[in-house]
């Protein structure tokens, strides 16, 4: 056979040909014509492959309809089938097929796929434990959904907010006080704010009999003030203070974190500088992996020559927040503000992309010698071709210990490798933000409090919700719960 007939061989192939069609099913979401190429190509002798299979899979457990009850069955069918014929199954694989029987209603059915795939040598994932965990806290079996719980924390699988939500509405509605106060922790650390559903949950919770029952009239103010220290303030972790019906109002802070019902000035929540040290490693390597090696180091070094500074400019954002073009004398006028604000009246660090500094309005005379004043007193750094300018204005801020000055919110994925244990903790503390309107420019400095659930010294609890990062002018909601304190 030629090249060309052995290419077309390949591509004629019944299980080629199956893939393709499969596939169009999946787009389509045909599960019925997805089920009747199975059985075509089982009576044909076709060989299905592990591909094929979670495809089939996947539309069993995604579709409803009239006959939901028996395509899931015949979802898990073919999933016994794949086991019997000896297709390695993979994530994926149990993943769905975990879905297909939470769908069922059997949860127990998909915690147990879940365990399965320890003997195939698979690690689960986040998603792998959504069926079992939503589906016993939809059935109210609170230990069944601790236990799956307990299997993502011993597998290292970090739960997100709409796990820990699942299990703080469970554990309100069968009274577990003691959960309530774990889950409010792990929200306070993993997630910070909380969506509107979730503090729907909180809200429930703290107006319930059952809270009004719980906590200590008498507990070690001693303790108490330890534990502060100990978490860098926001929280002790001492258990529920106090006893008696608690107060809930949705309120605001003011600009210095005072609360607008109950009147207390929340913490700023110190950060370990070890914990900074740590992450400027990380953060290093991870740049030092995706960008020119020697164009990094290269930074690095004049970073250690040049630096610190009190605040780095991200450049090429502030020179576009609500221009059509870019704007350097938008850019001038915030290092100006900056330069302004500087205990020391140094210049802050311009980071711009080669392409900003060599065309365009780069070459007005004007903003030519600007960027020359800027370069000659060590306070621009162009970045070269090809590199990503966010390693390098991120990196810059975390070595300086400073301001870092962007509108970026920094969600895409070259921020998500950052993780979300200490980023937004350093995030909330760094980022100062630029608005422009007819009267000029204005930077939103950090607050002096921190945005997190907060419990305070007297058992008085502050949970903030998101909000839209873009919106600098709305106020963000906060729900307050306090109640008398003998004293």
């Amino acid at each position: 056979m030629s090249l060309r007939e052995k290419k077309k061989a390949r591509r004629e192939a019944p299980e080629r040909v199956l893939k393709f069609k499969l596939d169009t099913c999946s787009k389509c979401r045909d599960v019925v014509e997805g089920l009747r190429l199975y059985d075509e190509a089982r009576k044909n002798g076709v060989e299905l492959n592990q591909h094929h299979y979670n495809v089939l899979l996947y539309l069993c457990s995604q579709n409803g309809g009239e006959n939901v009850n028996d395509l899931r069955k015949q979802g898990y069918e073919i999933f016994q089938q794949m086991i019997i014929d000896k297709v390695p199954p993979n994530e994926a694989t149990f993943t769905n097929a975990a879905r297909l029987a939470s769908a069922m209603e059997d949860p127990e059915m998909a915690f147990d796929l879940v365990k399965q795939m320890k003997s195939f040598g698979i690690l689960p994932k986040l998603r792998s434990y959504g069926p079992p965990l939503f589906g016993f806290c939809k059935k109210g079996m609170a230990d069944k959904a601790y236990e799956v719980d307990a299997h993502m924390i011993e597998y290292g699988v970090v739960a997100e907010e709409p796990e820990l939500s699942a299990l703080l509405k469970v554990s309100v509605d069968v009274n577990n006080a003691d959960k309530v106060y774990e889950l409010l922790h792990r929200l306070r650390t993993s997630v910070r704010q909380v969506t509107e559903s979730t503090v729907a949950i909180i809200e429930d919770w703290f107006k319930s009999e059952h809270a009004a029952k719980t906590g200590k009239e008498n507990w070690d103010v001693r303790k108490v003030k330890e534990g502060v220290a100990r978490g860098g303030g926001g929280w002790h972790g001492q258990g529920w203070l106090g006893c008696g019906q608690w107060r809930v109002v949705r309120t605001q802070m003011d600009k210095e974190g005072v609360c607008g019902s109950c009147g207390e000035r929340l913490a700023c929540i110190d950060i370990d500088p070890r914990e900074t040290e740590n992450f400027a490693i990380s953060l290093s390597k991870l740049a030092l992996g995706r960008e020119v090696k020697a164009d990094f180091t290269r930074f690095q070094d004049w970073l250690q020559q040049h630096g610190p500074f009190d605040a780095v400019a991200d450049g090429a954002n502030l020179s576009l927040i609500n221009q059509q073009t870019f704007s350097f004398s938008q850019l001038n006028a915030v290092v100006h503000r900056l330069r302004g604000m500087s205990p020391s009246k140094k210049l802050p660090l311009v980071i711009l992309h080669k392409s900003r500094v060599t065309g365009g309005s780069a070459q007005n005379p004007c903003n030519k010698k600007m960027l020359e004043r800027w370069k000659n007193s060590g306070a621009l750094y162009v970045t070269p071709a090809g590199s990503n300018d966010d390693w390098y204005w991120l990196y810059a801020a975390v070595c300086c210990k400073c301001l870092l000055v962007t509108n970026d919110e920094m969600r895409d994925h070259l921020f998500q490798l950052l993780g979300t244990s200490f980023f937004p903790r350093w995030k909330e503390k760094h980022q100062v933000r630029l608005s422009v309107s007819r009267s000029g420019i204005a930077l939103q400095m950090p607050p002096p409090y921190s945005i997190v659930i907060q419990e305070s010294e007297n058992g008085r609890w502050h949970v903030p919700t998101t909000t839209n990062d873009d919106d600098l002018e709305t106020p963000r909601q906060w729900l307050c719960a306090t109640r008398p304190i003998k004293t």
